[in-house]
């Protein structure tokens, strides 16, 4: 027993020392943290359009008094041998050091090429006419030295344009967005190469609420889930029929269902949008003395949009006897009375309204509105 005990201690003080140097000798060859090579900043730029998220990861060289020799110098025209790697004709990496990266969480249209949901590797053939904006299956690599066409997902074209400013530090940024599209520019030294995203947002949409109301959307926070989704199909004037459906689960559902003033109109504009006006009139007679003063004047702002005129006037005639001498019932009345052409019964509730103005915009606009009347004219137009 103590020839073993000797022979463990023994053991011990040989392998310690050489654990500690294995740690030791690890260490001495781990990096640390530390800014990358060449100051080149590492940055990421993201944008939501519509529901679609575009995320892009790149590396920020500057410009660092090289003024006139970045395009066609720095960065080389087409494609090249940069002799390192194993590309032979590789693009411009759109960025230094690793891939510049681009993703999209949903499927996506390049200038108004399609290209499907995921991550992408970013590169650019640079022309001064033309430059091929290349989006790469293999995101993974070290900048575009192993660069392989047969990995590409897209290519497009677009034209490059001068700046009248230099950026000194290469950046993405996004541009003219609208509700389903924005433009991608790359701004560095005096140029920029702009490309479009679009995304087909009211497909997308719906199959985002077809998938939401089929988890926990489906009950919480209650009929409000399925009401957006009417909602959504009503404004759009899309998908009517799968929005009367979501518009009756709201009202209906046993678990959610409410009948209210939302649930109820939204239904009823469906009904109206697919012609089943009797079934609308119907439902809309059950939702107004449910209505707040707001929602049954807006009700009656949105008739008059429509040119529905009678039909707003007696929206406006019931908003006010529910709620008389209120500013808000006072201008239903002059607005609808006006889009009848009863200027003389406009005029004198508009009179009556100009000293509940709340504040000074409401009085000017009372105030333009009897001049107006007064002038014989429409305050709706």
């Amino acid at each position: 027993m103590l020839a073993y005990r000797n022979k463990l201690q023994y053991m011990k003080k040989i392998i310690l020392p050489v654990v500690l140097l294995a740690v030791i000798t690890t260490a001495g060859f781990s990096q640390l943290t530390v800014p990358p090579d060449g100051g080149n900043k590492k940055a990421v730029v993201e944008e939501r359009i519509g529901i679609t998220d575009v995320t892009i990861h790149y590396d920020r060289p500057g410009v660092k008094g090289r003024e006139g020799k970045i395009w066609g110098q720095l960065i080389h025209v087409g494609f090249a041998d940069l002799g390192f790697g194993t590309s032979k004709a590789a693009p411009w990496r759109a960025g230094s050091n690793e891939n510049t990266t681009i993703e999209f969480s949903t499927d996506v249209k390049i200038e108004g090429q399609p290209l499907a949901a995921g991550k992408y590797g970013f590169f650019i053939a640079y022309d001064p006419n033309e430059c091929t904006l290349i989006f790469s299956k293999n995101n993974t690599s070290w900048g575009s030295f192993f660069y392989m066409e047969t990995e590409d997902a897209l290519r497009v074209k677009v034209k490059p344009v001068s700046l009248d400013k230099s950026v000194e530090r290469l950046k993405y940024e996004f541009m003219d967005e609208t509700d389903n599209s924005a433009t991608v520019m790359l701004l560095w030294e005096k140029l920029s190469i702009p490309f479009k995203v679009e995304v087909d947002l009211d497909n997308l949409q719906f199959e985002s609420f077809r998938r939401e109301l089929r988890g926990k959307r489906s009950f919480s926070p209650g009929w409000q889930s399925y009401h957006q989704a009417a909602r959504y199909a009503a404004d759009k004037n899309k998908n009517l029929e799968e929005g009367l459906a979501w518009a009756t689960q709201a009202i209906n559902d046993q678990f959610v269902g409410e009948a209210n003033f939302q649930t109820l109109s939204t239904k009823a504009d469906i009904l109206a949008k697919l012609g089943r006006i009797n079934e609308a009139d119907s439902i809309m007679k059950k939702a107004l003395p449910m209505g707040t003063m707001q929602q049954i004047h807006q009700y009656g702002r949105q008739l008059l949009a429509q040119k529905k005129y009678k039909e707003a006037l007696s929206v406006f005639k019931l908003n006010y006897e529910k709620n008389p001498n209120q500013f808000t019932t006072l201008m239903g009345m002059v607005r609808g009375s006006s889009a009848n052409g009863d200027f003389k019964t406009a005029l004198k509730y508009a009179e009556q309204a100009l000293p509940l103005a709340p504040n000074a915009n409401n009085k000017n606009n009372v105030m333009t509105m009897i001049d107006k009347l007064k002038a014989g004219k429409d305050v709706n137009q």
